[in-house]
C-alpha cells in the first residue's frame, strides 16, 4: 500500500513541529520533515525518532519541487519574522508562492497554509483603511489570497495569541522595527516572576480588553489533522476556506485569575505603553479595540468539531503546561 505523504514545512517551529507530531501520533499520514538546515539541532532530533528529513528552502522554488514530489498533502506556516535579513516584506509573500507555485507543479493534493502570529485578515482591509501600518499582516492576506487563486485544493487557518508565550521570548522583530538592532531588543517571557507571584505585562492591554488566546501546540494540530482527513469529501465543503482557531476568547483580567488559580499563588496584568513603532502600536490598538479580532466564531469552531477536531481548554493548558513549568 501506498504511503499517504504530508510534508510539514516549518518543522523545527513550534507550529510545524505540534503538527508533524500529531501525523505521528494518528498514523493515517506518513510526514516528510522539510527544513533549509537539515544537519541542523532539531532537524537530527527528528531523524533519531526515524523522521525523513529533507531540505527544502522557502527561497528556491527548484528545492521545493524536488523535495514535494510524491506528496499528498502538505503544511506550510507564512513566514512571520525569520527572515529578516532576507528582504523580509518582500520576502515574505515571495517565499509562499515559491512554495504554492511548487504544489502546484507536482501535484500536491492539498495545501494547507497556517497564517499565524496573532493572524487575521488584511488590517487594512479590516479596518476600512484606518490602520496601514501592520505590514507584516497584510502580507500574509496576500500569500493567502494567492493560494485560494492558484486552483489547489486548500485550506488556511487564522490563529491568536500564542498561550504557549507564557514562557517562550516575545521579541520586537526587525520586519516591524528595522531601525532597532536585533540584538538589543529584549525577550522576556509572557509569564513574569514578581516578589509575590507573577505578573502578565501586554503592551496596550487592559485588564478589560479580551485576548483571542491559541494553544497552539494542541488546537493547531488537531485542526490540521481534521482537515487533511477529510479533504476528499466534497460535501464538506472545506477547500477554499480559511478557519480561525481559538482556545478561548477572554479578558485579560480572567487570564490572570485562571492562572492565579492554577498556580495558587497571585498572578497581576500590566499594561505597557505603547512602543513608538508604527506597525507594533498598531497592531495592539487593533487588538484592543476589535476585541481580540475572534469573536465573531464560536468556540470551539462548530465547523472544525464537524470534522473530529478535539479541543482543549485554557484550564487544561495551565493545568497541564503552565503549573509544571511554575507551580511549586
Amino acid at each position: 500500500m501506498t504511503s499517504r505523504i504530508v510534508s510539514v514545512l516549518g518543522v523545527t517551529g513550534l507550529q510545524g513541529g505540534a503538527v508533524l507530531n500529531m501525523l505521528l501520533e494518528d498514523g493515517t499520514f506518513v510526514p516528510l520533515a522539510i527544513t533549509c538546515n537539515p544537519d541542523g539541532k532539531e532537524a537530527t532530533k527528528l531523524k533519531q525518532r526515524g523522521v525523513q528529513v529533507v531540505k527544502g528552502d522557502f527561497f528556491d522554488k527548484a528545492s521545493l519541487v524536488s523535495t514535494l514530489r510524491g506528496s499528498e498533502g502538505m503544511y506550510a506556516v507564512c513566514p512571520s519574522h525569520s527572515f529578516i535579513e532576507r528582504n523580509l516584506n518582500v520576502g515574505r509573500q515571495m517565499t509562499v508562492k515559491n512554495v504554492v507555485d511548487a504544489a502546484k507543479e507536482v501535484g500536491v493534493k492539498f495545501f494547507h497554509l497556517e497564517v499565524g502570529l496573532f493572524s487575521l485578515p488584511s488590517i487594512n482591509e479590516f479596518s476600512g483603511g484606518k490602520y496601514t501600518k501592520v505590514l507584516h499582516y497584510d502580507h500574509k492576506q496576500v500569500v493567502e489570497k494567492y493560494l485560494k487563486s492558484s486552483g489547489l485544493p486548500n485550506a488556511s487557518i487564522h490563529v491568536g495569541w500564542f498561550l504557549e508565550n507564557f514562557w517562550t521570548c516575545v521579541t520586537i522583530h526587525n520586519s516591524c522595527a528595522p531601525q532597532i538592532d536585533p540584538r538589543a531588543i529584549p525577550r522576556n517571557p509572557l509569564l513574569a516572576k514578581t516578589p509575590t507571584g507573577f505578573d502578565i505585562p501586554v503592551t496596550n492591554y487592559r485588564a478589560t480588553d479580551v485576548m483571542g488566546l491559541t494553544w497552539i501546540e494542541h488546537d493547531v494540530p488537531a485542526a490540521v489533522l481534521a482537515l487533511v482527513k477529510n479533504y476528499t469529501d466534497p460535501s464538506k465543503g472545506i477547500s477554499g476556506r480559511t478557519y480561525p482557531v481559538i482556545t478561548a476568547n477572554l479578558l485579560l483580567a480572567d487570564v490572570t485569575a485562571k492562572t492565579t488559580k492554577a498556580l495558587g499563588r497571585q498572578v497581576t496584568c500590566t499594561t505597557g505603553p505603547l512602543m513608538g513603532l508604527g506597525a507594533m502600536d498598531e497592531m495592539y490598538t487593533v487588538h484592543t479595540e476589535y476585541s481580540g479580532m475572534f469573536i465573531a466564531t464560536p468556540i470551539p469552531n462548530p465547523d472544525l468539531v464537524a470534522l473530529g477536531a478535539k479541543y482543549g481548554t485554557v484550564e487544561e493548558f495551565l493545568e497541564r503546561e503552565v503549573k509544571p513549568r511554575y507551580g511549586q
